[in-house]
């Protein structure tokens, strides 16, 4: 005779809960929204700079639609207001601008990019967040791979962008070209290591060697959390290291070492019991970056001699220079918002010019906003890195705790925000791309999402999205 039991060794298991197809999609959109802004420069060589336009245009419609339909809970009092300061102060700069149309066309492009990283942190709670982000730099990596070896194996020579060829016996300068067909040059197995430098789909070195560094990351992180399918995080994690190697940025280089310091500084944290033992280890950390920084001015030309860059930055000091020049003519309020400089503008045509090519950026994000918003927009901009820098850092090494319990473990996540901050402070040394498109989108995506949930798995920012799931949320 059967006996029924209710003791849950004798129950029967019901089947795993599982995510709502609406929440799945919203998840999708999310990755999408990721992946159109690391893919940046990929989309301008693939189907031109109009129709990229339209589709940031329509996937900002399709964001805030979901917004207003989904009203996630989202405490507006912590808003990044140091960026939201800079976006009013670069938007108002339109009534004294030198170029108002750039200013009006590129001041949209950086709200929108703004108000996709609110989006995003507001209906997404870390654990989402951080696998979106996988995802998205996922296909940049993979699509700049399968991308570089499709022209390798079946383009006769390179390849312009929007899928151009070059005509026969006309001469270009490399600069132009979306791919050189460099990842096999010279017979596959010499191409695959000395082939020379690639630029994946995003038809420049320096950008798919920024978003290959920040994939090696984010793929890290997902392994430290004890993500599933580990040992394929592993084999992006090499395919991402291998197209940082042929990309060869000596800025990305030096963004990896700082990375890793940044790291090591933090897990050194996070094992300090009490105050005292903070106050030591800041102070050497103080101590090593000075030694760390005065040495690498003393030793900066041998450094970029090793690194294949000459001392002026591969000409970025011209570039400064012309910059600075026309900032000190308006040092307090700028020219004008232009993130990117548009060479469609007669302000910026031919103004400086590299290879032959009208440059589109200051390369390097202090000085280009300096020229554009003045000292104040300066302010307002070191101001929200300053506050993003600080709020990540103890989001890393402060111990998750909202009750008496001070020894709950830590997450692998809470790095994430700290490492990241990292890769833009020092892209924007020697680029401008911290200022637009990921560059700015992660920070802020960031900044907010640590400022709405400070704990992650907990508190409204989190609570919310996982309960209309229907998963249980401890404490």
């Amino acid at each position: 005779m059967a006996v029924l039991s209710k003791h849950p060794a004798g129950a029967v298991p019901g089947p795993p809960a599982r995510e709502r197809t609406g929440h799945l999609l919203l998840r999708t959109w999310c990755t999408f929204v990721l992946f159109s802004a690391l893919a940046g420069l990929g989309w301008i060589n693939a189907i031109g700079a109009v129709a990229s336009g339209v589709l940031t245009v329509v996937t900002a419609v399709v964001s805030a639609v979901l917004w207003l339909v989904l009203r996630p809970a989202v405490q507006w009092r912590r808003l990044p207001w140091f960026a939201v300061a800079y976006i009013a102060w670069a938007g108002i700069s339109v009534l004294w601008s030198h170029w108002p149309g750039t200013t009006v066309l590129t001041w949209l492009l950086v709200v929108i990019t703004t108000l996709q990283a609110l989006f995003v942190a507001a209906v997404l709670t870390w654990h989402e967040i951080v696998a979106a982000l996988a995802t998205a730099l996922k296909w940049c990596v993979g699509l700049s791979l399968v991308f570089e070896l499709a022209v390798s194996l079946f383009v006769p020579g390179r390849l312009l962008p929007q899928f151009g060829l070059p005509i026969p016996g006309h001469h270009y300068d490399p600069i132009v070209f979306w791919s050189r067909a460099n990842l096999l040059r010279g017979g596959f197995w010499h191409g695959l290591v000395e082939g020379g430098r690639i630029q994946g789909i995003y038809g420049n070195a320096n950008p798919l060697a920024a978003v290959c560094l920040v994939a090696i990351i984010v793929f890290a992180v997902r392994i430290a959390a004890g993500a599933p399918r580990r040992t394929l995080l592993i084999v992006w994690i090499a395919i991402a290291a291998y197209l940082l190697y042929r990309a060869e940025s000596a800025t990305i280089l030096l963004a990896a070492v700082c990375v890793a310091a940044v790291l090591a500084a933090t897990l050194a944290m996070r094992t300090a019991r009490t105050p005292s033992a903070r106050t030591r280890r800041y102070l050497l950390f103080a101590a090593v970056a000075v030694v760390g920084g005065l040495l690498a001015w003393v030793e900066r030309d041998r450094l970029f001699t090793a690194l294949g860059r000459s001392s002026d930055l591969t000409g970025r000091q011209n570039i400064w220079q012309a910059v600075l020049e026309r900032t000190a003519q308006h040092p307090v309020v700028g020219w004008g918002f232009a993130t990117p400089w548009l060479p469609s503008d007669p302000a910026f045509d031919r103004w400086i010019v590299d290879h032959g090519q009208s440059v589109m950026q200051a390369h390097n994000m202090w000085i280009d906003a300096s020229m554009q918003a003045g000292i104040i927009g300066v302010v307002l901009l070191a101001g929200h890195y300053l506050t993003g820098i600080w709020r990540s850092w103890f989001f890393a090494v402060d111990r998750p705790r909202w009750d008496l319990d001070a020894d709950r473990p830590y997450s692998a996540l809470s790095v994430l925000p700290v490492l990241l901050f990292t890769v833009v402070l020092v892209q924007g040394f020697a680029e401008s791309e911290p200022l637009l498109l990921w560059g700015w989108m992660l920070p802020i995506l960031c900044v907010f999402k640590v400022k709405q949930a400070p704990i992650v798995g907990v508190g409204p920012g989190e609570r919310s999205a996982r309960l209309e799931r229907g998963e249980h949320l401890a404490g």
